[in-house]
């Protein structure tokens, strides 16, 4: 005899909707980051020229943080926080010159932690800071072997191509062009979107968390041809947050941090409008591989059980605050386009996301670890140091009582976001305060102004006690140097290496990405990534050890012998 709950069982399995409620006990997570893109996208206002019809669908579809803000305004510590759920001021790692693995060796990163409980976790593109991690993941393109998230990039042979050098201190990147070539013959975030939807349109033995990496529009702004052509330049607009005197009010900290070299290089030499216009065309062309993605969910057969979540890593000056770059604590750095979609059924929301919600609470990207691990599901992982945003995904109006913080490349230098108002303070003692509903873009420092005093104890009271020191910041200038040895072509390359690790200092001052390798003692190549110009980072070794130095197309320039101690490796210049 067949008992009655099993027949109400039978029941309910034979029904259309089993099948769903199986499968949304695991969600699939699809995680898609777009480099270094600030406001400028149409659902968020930033720039009236901004073509971006796949970000604003996406928006349309879910739920868009209107007032979300990054962990820190650069790569590293900005990515870092994201996958690993722990804030800098906790890890110390604060900056780019840093190694993520250096400050958090043992850290569980998002797909691992998902793969430990029960996801195929996989990735394409930039996700961490040019390296993969592969212990972090399932399977990745290119391979994560590699541990070079980048597939092959069309870049023109002879650069720059826009903007002449200033001087060695500028990065070799900062520089844009319209490129004759097809969105295939250029590669790119082309291949990662195309091995991002194959994996879309296929059924997947697991739930699946499945990160895509768009690199523009990080520098270099070189894209096809017909990203360019929506923006005559004769008809580029100015930033709309750049004011000439705009650094009259600050404190000198903030003076000093404003100002930059490369905003007056590029006024000179007579291309603001050109890099504005290089900017919004890599936008456009990141927005146009995002809707091969997103088309590629609709179509195949995850859509109705994907979360997807979308976010870049901080925003980016196009002379705003006389400055051009990242690296600073103003709106226009730290303010990212953040939107998430969660279908109906999920375990953490059961009804799912409202199409076309906003939410202006102050949230931070720190908070994306947590969410995405409360929506599937899946225990709390204890070192998460954000707030879940679920309570605002249920209700954008829901009670939040949570300021963002943006961590600015020391201790005691950071941005704090509240709903109205925002306040910076930097290691000297210098505050700046901005009300956001009447001054967007932080025009008038109130700082100095008594009657906002109790606005500023409101948001340092959600300050951390204690800030993790910052580790790693030799130079190299206090170690001893390696010799660099150019490569002939001939010499065969094998490491020696003995007794315990410890640390070099890889500077790269070639004025050129390179590609990091280390040598095994069978003369096989290790890679460690790239490392950008002008940047130094710690990598671990054993004495005997040779480190080969290649450039961004992988053809080698020179190597290092690791001696018996701690040392600098400076790469020079070629042919010096």
């Amino acid at each position: 005899m067949i008992r009655p709950f099993l027949i109400c069982l039978f029941a309910l399995c034979a029904s259309a909707s089993c099948s769903s409620i199986a499968t949304a006990e695991k969600p699939n997570v699809l995680f898609i980051s777009l480099d270094d893109l600030n406001d400028w996208v149409g659902c968020l206002g930033g720039h009236p020229q901004a073509l971006t019809p796949n970000l604003d669908r996406l928006a349309e579809s879910g739920a868009l943080f209107t007032n979300a803000h990054c962990p820190a305004p650069a790569c590293n510590p900005s990515r870092g926080a994201i996958m690993t759920g722990v804030s800098p001021h906790v890890s110390g790692l604060y900056d780019n010159r840093q190694s993520m693995r250096g400050q958090m060796p043992d850290a569980d990163l998002l797909p691992r932690y998902f793969s430990n409980h029960g996801y195929w976790s996989a990735g394409s593109g930039k996700i961490l800071h040019y390296i993969i991690d592969a212990q972090s993941w399932d399977e990745y393109y290119p391979p994560k072997e590699t541990e070079d998230p980048f597939p092959r990039t069309f870049y023109p042979k002879k650069r720059p191509v826009s903007l002449p050098r200033g001087g060695p201190w500028q990065y070799i990147e900062t520089d844009w062009a319209a490129l004759d070539v097809t969105d295939e013959e250029f590669g790119g975030d082309y291949l990662v979107s195309k091995w991002i939807g194959e994996q879309l349109s296929q059924t997947h033995d697991k739930p699946f968390f499945l990160a895509c990496g768009i690199y523009r529009p990080h520098e270099p702004w070189f894209v096809p041809q017909k990203y360019f052509e929506p923006f005559p330049l004769d008809e580029i607009q100015l930033p709309p947050g750049y004011l000439e005197n705009d650094l009259d009010d600050l404190p000198p900290a903030g003076k000093k941090l404003g100002p930059n070299r490369y905003f007056p290089h590029i006024r000179e030499q007579g291309q603001w409008k050109q890099g504005i216009q290089g900017y919004l065309a890599s936008i456009y062309f990141a927005d146009t591989m995002l809707g091969r993605v997103l088309d590629a969910l609709e179509n195949g057969p995850n859509k109705d059980n994907t979360i997807v979540v979308l976010w870049s890593d901080h925003g980016w000056h196009l002379g705003e605050k006389q400055h051009w770059q990242k690296y600073t604590g103003w709106r226009a750095c730290t303010r990212i386009p953040l939107i998430m979609r969660v279908p109906k059924g999920v375990p953490g929301l059961p009804q799912g996301t409202v199409a076309g919600t906003t939410c202006d609470a102050p949230v931070n990207l720190l908070s994306l670890f947590p969410t995405l691990t409360q929506l599937s599901g899946l225990p709390d992982k204890e070192t998460n140091d954000g707030p879940s945003l679920v309570p605002l995904l249920e209700s954008p109006e829901a009670q939040w009582p949570h300021a963002s913080i943006t961590y600015l490349g020391r201790p005691g230098n950071f941005g704090v976001s509240g709903r109205r108002f925002r306040y910076i303070s930097y290691d000297n003692g210098d505050e700046e305060l901005y009300d956001i509903e009447t001054d967007p873009y932080e025009w008038n420092n109130l700082a100095p102004k008594d009657e906002f005093a109790s606005e500023i104890t409101k948001l340092k009271a959600f300050l951390p006690a204690t800030f993790a020191e910052y580790a790693n910041n030799n130079s190299g200038a206090s170690l001893p140097d390696l010799e660099w040895s150019p490569f002939d072509g001939t010499t065969e390359l094998v490491s020696q290496p003995m007794h315990d690790p410890f640390e070099i200092r890889i500077s790269n001052k070639a004025g050129e990405p390179l590609k990091i390798f280390s040598i095994d003692a069978h003369g096989g190549k290790h890679p460690y990534g790239t490392l950008e110009t002008g940047w130094s980072k710690p990598y671990e070794t054993r004495p005997g050890t040779i480190w080969l130095i290649a450039n961004a197309e992988g053809q080698p320039l020179g190597y290092f012998t690791v001696g018996k101690e701690p040392a600098h490796a400076e790469v020079p210049v070629p042919n010096q």
